[in-house]
């Protein structure tokens, strides 16, 4: 039995345990804090019902300005006169589409930035075709190499199939081993006596000691662990953190106001009246027996003229809101995430610049994200041309413009261009007019 599987088991449990919290709030499931038991029952129902979830805004909107658009060559690497370059273009083009990952880039992004980690297995299909698996983190763990840092040594996945047995495969350098259950199981890790090698088991359900399958090890011919691990805002080979873990215990206090102002709604619906200077009636326990009944079709009389009658003010819940939109503020300001994304605008749009400098931070995070995300799929890309027998080279991830300019300000830009010297004709080429209908202009 491999002397791995026990640590990569306990790698396992203590993922699962790690992504379970910001996968919950990122779901609306929150740790809400009462008062009291009773408290609970009350108003526990109605308070969660209204409560208010901010996390998917601060994972969303980074996702949302993560779109990968294709491979270029790194030009540094001496790739960019390479004559197979538009092949190579043509190859990460149909690979991608083939995988669908416009749509499946996207939940991978997501699953990054909600738990911290995600990850790809690629591995080849029986055409010998390059085909991109998306795991949830949960399922994976990676060990990096402590020699060469950011390279991973080794990998694992567990999953449960259908049959609910469980599954555990290692991926390593030069091999994958696979391991199954003896029994079934409901989702539970299993004891590292339970699993035995294998894709399969014999039809006895059993194997003998020392005794392995044939479809127990799988070569793998590529010399690197084909597991690829998205880690957002991670030290080098670290597990990634969540975009979620500061904004959490400001989200908690978020629902708590929300709970104080619906509390507060619940009490203040109907004006508490009060009424002073009359006889109070006992019944047979000795309780005091409500002189009148409150309500609209009811009528408050009393025989003693010393009688006084009144109401209590009504709460003011503009201080509610007040405290609900401050932590509206907080969670923008530990996430980095605009306020104007959190917080309803009710004084009118901002102008473009003022948005722009809005979102300078925010724009700075998610330049980030490209640039540690765009390495690993130019890793994934390349591994997927070698696949399938390409010609590789060093790749780099094009990324659609988190900040792109408005038609109005590019041609202002060219404008002032052309002010301090720019010829018209490359005016006219950055405009977007082709070099045919440049030459046309001209020649009128």
């Amino acid at each position: 039995m491999n002397k791995d599987i026990e640590k990569i088991l306990a790698d396992l449990r203590l993922s699962g345990e790690r992504y379970a919290k910001p996968t919950r709030y990122y779901d609306g499931d929150h740790d809400l804090a009462f008062a009291t038991q009773k408290f609970e029952n009350a108003f526990g129902t109605l308070f969660r019902e209204f409560a208010l979830n901010l996390c998917p805004v601060i994972c969303d909107a980074v996702r949302d300005k993560l779109r990968v658009t294709g491979f270029g060559v790194d030009s540094i690497a001496g790739e960019a006169r390479d004559v197979s370059a538009g092949s190579r273009h043509s190859d990460t083009r149909r690979i991608w589409h083939t995988n669908r990952m416009d749509t499946r880039a996207g939940e991978v992004h997501k699953d990054a930035l909600k738990n911290g980690d995600a990850y790809i297995i690629v591995w080849p299909n029986a055409r010998g075709e390059a085909v991109f698996y998306p795991n949830r983190a949960a399922t994976i763990t990676v060990t990096y190499d402590e020699d060469s840092p950011g390279l991973i040594s080794r990998a694992a996945k567990y999953w449960l199939d259908a049959d609910k047995h469980v599954r555990l495969n290692l991926f390593y350098p030069d091999r994958i081993e696979k391991y199954i259950s003896r029994g079934k199981s409901e989702g539970a890790f299993p004891e590292v006596s339970d699993l035995i090698p294998g894709s399969s088991l014999r039809p006895s359900g059993s194997v003998s000691a020392g005794s392995r399958h044939s479809d127990a090890v799988v070569p793998n011919p590529f010399g690197v662990v084909p597991v690829f691990h998205f880690a957002n805002n991670a030290d080098i080979g670290q597990l990634g953190r969540s975009e979620l873990e500061a904004a959490i215990p400001v989200q908690d206090g978020l629902n708590k106001s929300v709970l104080d102002m619906l509390v507060a709604m619940e009490f203040a619906a109907y004006r508490q009246r009060w009424a002073a200077g009359i006889e109070v009636e006992y019944d047979k326990d000795g309780k005091t027996v409500a002189p009148f009944k409150a309500g609209v079709e009811h009528l408050w009389i009393a025989n003693d003229p010393s009688a006084r009658f009144g109401d209590f003010e009504a709460a003011q819940l503009e201080q509610f809101l007040k405290v609900k939109d401050g932590f509206r503020v907080d969670i923008a300001s530990v996430t980095g995430t605009p306020l104007h994304y959190l917080l309803q605008n009710t004084g009118g749009f901002p102008s473009g610049e003022s948005l722009k400098k809005a979102e300078t931070r925010f724009l700075a995070k998610v330049r980030d994200r490209q640039t540690s995300f765009g390495q690993v799929w130019a890793d994934v890309m390349e591994f997927a041309l070698r696949i399938e027998g390409r010609k590789t080279a060093r790749l780099i991830t094009e990324w659609e413009d988190p900040a792109p300019m408005s038609e109005r300000e590019v041609l202002e830009n060219i404008l002032l261009k052309k002010q301090i010297g720019l010829p018209v004709e490359q005016a006219l080429l950055e405009a977007g007019y082709g070099e045919a209908d440049v030459k046309s202009m001209k020649e009128r």
